[in-house]
């Protein structure tokens, strides 16, 4: 996630303020997991799953005693009565033997819910759904639900993060948000550590442009009313779900194999520096390519959204969303290059818990200052000397391993997150560090990870005892001295 648009800067380092806050019935498939023999009945003690992963940031988001490996979600908006009609199909394995189980998913109504094709029980509580199947779900095996629902989809408030989730506009919808949003659209596991497969299908009145994450499956037209298909094959965390509905000027190539599909709001001039500049956006990825490994994902691309109230650009998988905002000054290549990183560190390489979000934005703060070193308009050692001379005293107060929810996306998390990643860099020298970044990225492909993986994986990789690097830089509560160059 990138810092609102309208940027002043240091060096290349953007330091604006923060975002307090980017049908049908399926026949049984049990493919998410191969079945495991279950014991006596008797033996067996069915509960219900957890209302939360016990995420000590956000206690109550996602769910326990299951792990979902595909979501299939078609929808159907109306932007002039704004009402939006789904189905999600949820694909799963019980990880627990479960009488019932919880889906996060706010504001709509509940029409409908069957579990392995049979009708099942269901309940709200807050923004809970509870769903009792028939039977009891064992430990092991697979099983699909079916929700079917409608309503009006509203944006998600947090006192201390702001608003994010479904929000109409003037000419359709944009549904986005960090550190939740999906569940304002469809019913989800809401939490990173349990990433998943997702197939979209959103139908539009003709004549709008609706944009997922993926790959473009094509979209087809019935009367009045047009549906785009969207694919995301690799694991996705939730919060980097997106749909952005609209009138947009499309732009589609191919580029290794893989296809670029870029959208930019239509009411913004034509060719102006939003277009040029996520045009670049395979040329970035190249570039980031060299340094970090193999792109991750089967697509490329970006959204520009023209809404005053996203000031934010976020790294929506395969697919980031940009506020107009970074552009008015003229082309932002530094942005792209922070949410094309994303797709490396935070997407694919995914957190475990919220209190590591450092490992995405240190991460993805020092690909801009790298960038900024290959286009020429920077080194990265003076951006670092200018972000710690800088830098206030709350940036040197807030620990960006342990930065607390109040300061989450702070600007510790990204100004020394970066300055810590360059602090391993001088002191395990280049060829370590940049062989520690493709091996994180390779290594945890796909996966979840947290600070303490990420520092096993740098001592591995450079033979030396970082405790004393990472104790200071991460958790300490005052400036580290600034290291050396040798």
């Amino acid at each position: 996630m990138a810092r609102r648009g309208g940027r002043r800067r240091l060096g290349l380092l953007a330091c604006g303020t923060l975002l307090l806050a980017g049908c049908g019935s399926a026949e049984p498939d049990r493919s998410a997991a191969a079945p495991t023999e279950p014991g006596p009945t008797a033996t067996r003690s069915f509960a219900p799953g957890a209302a939360g992963v016990g995420d000590s940031y956000f206690p109550s988001y996602g769910n326990g005693g299951y792990d979902v490996a595909n979501y299939t979600i078609k929808v159907r908006y109306d932007p002039e009565t704004d009402k939006l009609t789904g189905t999600t199909t949820v694909r799963a394995t019980a990880t627990a033997d479960l009488s019932a189980f919880n889906l996060d998913l706010a504001g709509l109504t509940v029409r409908s819910v069957t579990v392995d094709g049979a009708a099942a029980r269901h309940a709200r509580t807050d923004d809970e759904l509870v769903v009792t199947p028939a039977t009891g779900l064992t430990s092991g095996n697979g099983f699909v639900t079916e929700i079917r629902y409608d309503g009006r989809p509203a944006a998600l408030r947090t006192e201390a993060l702001g608003e994010g989730g479904w929000l109409h506009t003037t000419d359709g919808a944009i549904a986005l948000g960090q550190p939740e949003s999906a569940s304002t659209w469809f019913p989800v596991n809401d939490h990173p550590s349990d990433k998943a497969t997702y197939d979209v299908e959103v139908t539009v009145p003709k004549g709008l442009t609706a944009v997922s994450n993926g790959v473009p499956k094509g979209k087809s037209t019935a009367g009045d009313w047009t549906t785009w298909r969207w694919a995301e094959g690799s694991p996705m965390a939730s919060y980097l779900s997106m749909v952005a509905i609209g009138k947009f000027r499309v732009t589609t190539a191919e580029h290794k194999g893989r296809p670029v599909f870029s959208a930019v709001a239509a009411q913004l001039p034509e060719g102006g520096a939003p277009d040029r500049s996520i045009a670049r956006t395979v040329e970035v990825a190249d570039y980031l390519e060299s340094i970090f490994g193999p792109y991750p994902f089967d697509a490329y691309g970006g959204v520009v959204v023209a809404d005053d109230r996203i000031r934010y650009a976020l790294e929506t998988q395969a697919r980031p969303v940009y506020a107009a905002s970074f552009f008015r000054r003229g082309d932002n290549t530094d942005v792209v290059a922070h949410e094309l990183a994303h797709q490396w560190y935070g997407d694919s390489v995914s957190i475990q818990r919220w209190q590591d979000i450092w490992l995405n934005e240190g991460l993805a703060t020092y690909a801009e200052w790298l960038w900024a070193e290959h286009s020429g308009s920077s080194t990265v050692q003076r951006t670092f000397e200018q972000t710690y001379a800088a830098a206030s005293g709350l940036v040197w107060r807030t620990p960006p391993g342990k930065p607390g929810v109040e300061n989450l996306f702070g600007r510790s998390v990204y100004e020394r997150g970066a300055m810590t990643v360059h602090a391993l860099r001088l002191a395990v020298g280049d060829t370590a560090f940049f062989t520690v970044l493709k091996t994180w990225a390779a290594e945890r492909k796909n996966g979840n990870a947290t600070t303490a993986d990420f520092v096993a994986v740098a001592e591995r990789v450079s033979g030396k005892k970082l405790d004393k690097l990472f104790d200071a830089w991460l958790f300490g509560t005052e400036r580290p001295p600034a290291p050396k160059v040798k």
